[in-house]
């Protein structure tokens, strides 16, 4: 089962609801063939009449799947405007409203109920996939109304009772009106889905580039002042030592002594000791994925009477596993669940996560949950990741944290 549903199950939301747009836009092609054909079928016309508009119907309905295709890939910003199909779209779907309206006046016609459908069918599914490249609603609003008032004025010209050219100008007024409302409705929201999607991986970015800035500044704190004042004393130490002062010594003994507190901060730097405190990032975690639109739940204890150290290590681990929710899956919710009793267990758990390909990615992990792996290995902790399901659990555990 997993190898018939899992092209659908790799793809992202935003895939999956633009293929589900798209094919329900080719899927217009087919009802119009329907539709169409099926009246053509029971109209009291010539065989050979009956096939010439079939076949128009049909070149029509492809014509229109393609424009919705190309015209989406326009609005997505990944082609150009298709002009070349926009104009054979609209020329087509205004001859066939024309022939038929012609068929009917010069009697080839005969039955007046065998006529609405037809018409309707060309200008309002060409409407339909016009709708995609024109810009903004005011200009599908006129193409609607100018392709009712068209067909009203046509129709009378060709010389059609008033009444039956209105009627059929009504009836491409009301069904265009929310045809076009339909598509433009549509594509709309597939954009919007994508804009959304690509915000969201910008939020992730801005996440990874803020604590960037913040791992750069404490070094710049830390390294920048320790620098200058040995480079001070070196100097002092340079002067003296020319002069042949005892005093060089000292100097040099105490660039000696402020070069290895510096490799002492810069430890504590990298390892992140200095910032990362359990409840900062609890709390920093739970306000990134709210905002990310996932629902994000802590349960459990706050773990304020933890020592600094398990803290630290546990807001290293919320913090990796925030970034992972963000980066690496579809989450809608996500939940952080903390238990201090003779062990203390930290568990993040999020869905979202699809189910990995054959040779995909999800085998070995990164980086940084090695990282992870290392800092909970000093304080005698373990972690353990489980995906199951479309879910994926990240569990950090200190043994004997509050004995």
């Amino acid at each position: 089962m997993s190898r018939l549903t899992g092209w659908w199950d790799r793809r992202s939301d935003p895939a999956r609801i633009e293929l589900y747009t798209r094919w329900s836009f080719h899927s217009f092609a087919l009802l119009e063939v329907g539709v169409v054909g099926l009246t053509f079928s029971q109209a009291d016309t010539a065989v050979r009449l009956r096939a010439g508009l079939s076949a128009l119907v049909a070149v029509h309905a492809v014509l229109c799947a393609v424009l919705s295709s190309r015209a989406l890939d326009w609005i997505l910003g990944r082609r150009d405007r298709p002009r070349r199909l926009l104009v054979a779209v609209a020329v087509v779907s205004s001859g066939g409203a024309v022939a038929t309206l012609a068929l009917r006046a010069a009697g080839t016609i005969p039955d007046p109920a065998d006529v609405p459908v037809p018409v309707v069918s060309f200008t309002c599914f060409g409407l339909g996939a016009l709708a995609l490249g024109i810009r903004g609603t005011r200009g599908m609003l006129y193409a609607v109304l100018g392709t009712a008032v068209g067909t009203d004025v046509v129709g009378m010209a060709l010389g059609l009772p008033s009444g039956e050219a209105f009627g059929c100008a009504v009836s491409v007024l009301l069904v265009a009106v929310g045809w076009v409302f339909t598509c433009g409705f549509s594509a709309w929201l597939v954009s919007a889905v994508w804009e959304l999607d690509a915000a969201r991986e910008l939020q992730s970015r801005l996440a990874v580039a803020e604590e960037r800035l913040r791992f750069g500044r404490d070094m710049h704190d830390v390294m920048g002042r320790n620098l200058a004042v040995i480079a001070l004393k070196s100097e002092l130490a340079v002067q003296l030592a020319r002069r042949g002062r005892p005093e060089a010594a000292e100097q040099m003994v105490e660039v000696q002594r402020i070069a290895r507190e510096s490799q002492r901060e810069v430890r504590e730097v990298v390892r992140g000791y200095r910032e990362a405190d359990l409840a900062v990032e609890l709390a920093g975690a739970l306000s990134v994925l709210r905002a990310a639109g996932i629902d994000g739940q802590a349960e459990g204890d706050d773990g304020s009477a933890l020592p600094p150290e398990i803290q630290a290590a546990l807001g290293w681990v919320i913090r990796e596993a925030t970034t992972n929710v963000l980066r690496h899956s579809e989450a809608r919710r996500c939940t952080i669940r903390l238990s201090v009793g003779p062990s203390v267990v930290l568990a993040v758990e999020n869905d979202g996560v699809p189910d990995p390909a054959p040779g995909g990615p999800g085998g070995p992990a990164g980086s940084g949950l090695a990282g992870l792996r290392e800092r909970l290995a000093a304080l005698g902790g373990t972690l353990a990741a489980e995906s199951r399901a479309g879910a994926f659990q990240l569990t950090a555990a200190v043994s004997g944290a509050t004995g």
